[in-house]
């Protein structure tokens, strides 16, 4: 056992921390509602962190399966691979009773319960924990967000990155010590509930068996050109207040690197009735930004402007209550 290990016993285990946990990782066709997972991997873990098993698949996901150049997995693999239905009771009893563990958590398991929901189904998960939170809770000193960055800081060796047993892997190995680090400190573990869907309503089919990284949701460089969006429908009620709701028609803007990618928060905010702006003015409402002492012209603007300022994990939260709009 490690130094860390002893001082953090059973006996001095916070009595509020979960019993279990899953550590996920999904690779996918993309980031957009319609897109579906290719592979998944689980590592269970007991509540201090321990190992209990691990479990992997590959996913049919019945279409292009997207960015190869990032996942390795090309249609010729994924052929005879399980459709999702196939494997849901076993993916759901790896995850049942247990807090899903993820880098990114949001995006894992919004994935997660749109697969669920398509096969009608529902993932027996009501916790999440992200990484990235928890590793700003203790004020892990990371470069940036990234999984391999909280991997480096732990000593972890990444063998495979992006793929879907490595990654788990990895971050279940990063995981621990995060874990009894907290322990130790007594942190609150930024659990977040999951709300599952109850019916899924599909996009309009895509045109039959595109040509794998041809076709134009994809670019090496990103996950889908950029497009305009509609205008917001709402007037803008002003400046969000703290410990209030979101209201919908408010105009945000985002600033810096974000866990998650930055065009799916995006279409999450407009889903929710927000306005999101490109820059900032005595109008906006909200910056979002993970560092709000960069000097960026966003975070310079919202200082002069006295414009609200929210980290990524808060509008997450934040986004899961936005009040309609007046009248």
């Amino acid at each position: 056992m490690t130094m860390l290990d002893d001082r953090t016993t059973a006996a001095t285990w916070p009595a509020a921390y979960p019993q279990g946990y899953a550590v996920v990782d999904v690779e996918t066709t993309g980031l957009a509602r319609d897109d579906r997972i290719v592979s998944a991997a689980v590592y269970r873990l007991d509540a201090q962190g321990n190992v209990e098993d691990h479990w992997y698949t590959l996913v049919n996901p019945e279409r292009d399966p997207g960015p190869v150049w990032i996942h390795g997995l090309t249609s010729d693999v994924l052929e005879g691979a399980p459709l999702f239905p196939d494997i849901a009771a076993e993916f759901a009893a790896r995850l049942d009773g247990r807090v899903l563990v993820a880098h990114n958590a949001l995006f894992d398991w919004s994935m997660i319960a749109r697969e669920y929901a398509r096969a009608e189904r529902t993932a027996p998960v009501r916790q999440r924990l992200c990484t990235i939170a928890l590793a700003k809770e203790l004020s892990l000193p990371l470069p940036n967000h990234k999984l391999e960055s909280l991997a480096a800081h732990f000593g972890v060796v990444q063998r495979r990155a992006h793929n879907a047993l490595d990654d788990a892997r990895v971050l279940a190995e990063a995981f621990r010590p995060s874990l009894h680090a907290a322990a130790e400190r007594n942190v609150r573990l930024p659990l977040l509930e999951c709300r599952p869907l109850t019916e899924w309503v599909s996009a309009p089919a895509s045109p039959a068996s595109p040509r794998i990284g041809q076709q134009a949701s994809y670019r090496a460089n990103g996950w889908r050109p950029s497009r305009k969006r509609p205008a917001c429908p709402y007037p803008n009620p002003g400046r969000y207040e703290a410990d209030k709701p979101l209201k919908q028609g408010m105009r945000v803007a985002f600033s810096g690197d974000t866990s998650i990618d930055r065009e799916l928060l995006e279409d999450r905010a407009v889903e929710a009735g927000l306005h999101v702006a490109t820059s900032v003015s005595r109008l906006t409402s909200l910056l979002v930004t993970n560092d709000p002492d960069a000097a960026t012209s966003k975070t310079v603007k919202a200082k002069s402007f006295g414009t609200p300022v929210v980290d990524e994990a808060a509008f997450t939260q934040l986004l899961r209550d936005v009040a309609p709009a007046d009248g």
